[in-house]
């Protein structure tokens, strides 16, 4: 009853945006989540590769109840000692230089996006246009600073919004022949997660480098989803031998609280002055308390490394279930523990059926199954996916 009068009440009081099963979530341990009636799931989708850690690791909420104690918020009018101390180990781990945090995945690509015109604009260049890839996806805003109505936040980033220009991913000469004087920046996912887990290759990777070093153009990598661990390797850069000038972070991060991480190099970091960006509150005690308490948490437990192996016995798995349904099961797409199988039809009544059999997954791009479970899943927590998937593949 309870359930059923809290979904009444969120049709009545929240505004239509999402489509939602007819279950309530109410807590979770590791990667197992329970509803209000008792029933069990086994998350496979992670909060969206934001669960990391699973739920409730008992670090992160030790994290947030100690700095919760201490200091919840102080806005950026002040220094806070956990910002500080995260975006030194930010810098320590990537490529970067400086760090500005911010609240989510789409506002740090947004603030991206700024600092890249703001670098061009210091120059006396007029360059203010943005490549990005088909089927990206960098969130949902739709630049703010063009709505703000004061002309000195205004003035170093005219004319606004920046001008978009799509290119092909994978498909470099596509991304040349966008390419154009007015050209400020390149912003590229190397692992597109809603777009169904399409993987960059390596040559193109490193054409995009080549390409930017030489039109003087800034290299942005979105690693909200894929970034942290989630491949196999700290950063997915790495995997391509290549730096971008810009990297974003975000989902992971916080351990479940909101976070986005802006990093830069220090010649395209250093276009940012007192004044020419901002946020309330990023950068808040508590979230970057929690945050570093992710990133002790991965090096302590080796995670990265175990994500690569689960993701190893991951990919076995699914191929095996790939030879058993051949015409069913077009594509497996795996780099650690972010999975994809694309399948013949609409992969929304597989989504419901596994909510059926207790397993949490999503579908991206119409017809592409997507895991993103944390990476403390266990193997006996795959095979089970892997049951329910037969079983619900036999049917079909």
């Amino acid at each position: 009853m309870k359930t059923k009068q809290l979904i009444e009440n969120e049709k009545k009081y929240l505004m239509q945006t999402y489509t939602q099963p007819d279950m309530v979530l109410d807590r979770g341990e590791g990667l197992k989540v329970w509803d209000l009636e008792e029933k069990l799931y086994y998350d496979f989708i992670g909060g969206i590769a934001v669960n990391a850690l699973g739920y409730c690791h008992l670090k992160v909420v030790e994290a947030i109840k100690n700095q919760a104690e201490k200091l919840i918020h102080c806005s950026n009018l002040f220094y806070n000692e956990p910002q500080i101390i995260l975006a030194k180990k930010l810098v320590e781990i990537s490529c970067g230089d400086k760090v500005f945090f911010g609240n989510s995945g789409a506002e740090v690509n947004e603030g991206a996006i700024k600092l890249a015109v703001k670098y061009f604009k210091e120059q006396n260049k007029d360059k203010h246009t943005i490549i990005y890839m088909k089927n990206s996806f960098h969130g949902r805003t739709i630049g703010t600073l063009a709505a703000t109505g004061k002309y000195k936040y205004q003035k170093d980033y005219l004319p606004l919004l920046p001008k978009f220009k799509q290119a092909i991913f994978n498909n470099l000469n596509s991304v040349k022949e966008a390419v154009n004087d007015q050209v400020a920046a390149i912003i590229v996912e190397p692992i597109q997660g809603e777009g169904g887990i399409n993987i960059a290759s390596k040559e193109f990777i490193e054409g995009l480098r080549k390409l930017c070093n030489e039109k003087d153009i800034l290299l942005i990598f979105d690693e909200i989803q894929c970034g942290l661990g989630r491949t196999g390797k700290v950063f997915a850069y790495q995997y391509y031998n290549i730096e971008p000038d810009i990297l974003t972070l975000a989902k992971p991060l916080g351990g479940g609280l909101p976070i986005g991480a802006l990093i830069a190099k220090e010649k395209v970091a250093s276009s940012f002055k007192p004044g020419d960006h901002g946020t309330t509150f990023g950068g808040n005690p508590v979230v970057c308390a929690t945050a570093i308490a992710y990133l002790k948490v991965l090096q302590e437990e080796n995670l990265i490394a175990k994500c690569k192996e689960k993701g190893e016995y991951f990919k076995k798995k699914i191929e095996e279930l790939k030879e058993k349904y051949p015409k069913f099961i077009k594509e497996v797409r795996v780099i650690g523990l972010m999975v994809g199988l694309e399948i013949e039809k609409n992969g929304s009544e597989v989504v419901k059926k596994c909510l059926e059999e207790g397993v949490l997954i999503n579908c991206t791009a119409g017809n592409v199954l997507r895991f993103l479970p944390s990476l403390i899943v266990k193997e006996e927590e795959i095979d089970y996916l892997i049951g329910v998937l037969d079983k619900i593949f036999k049917k079909i």
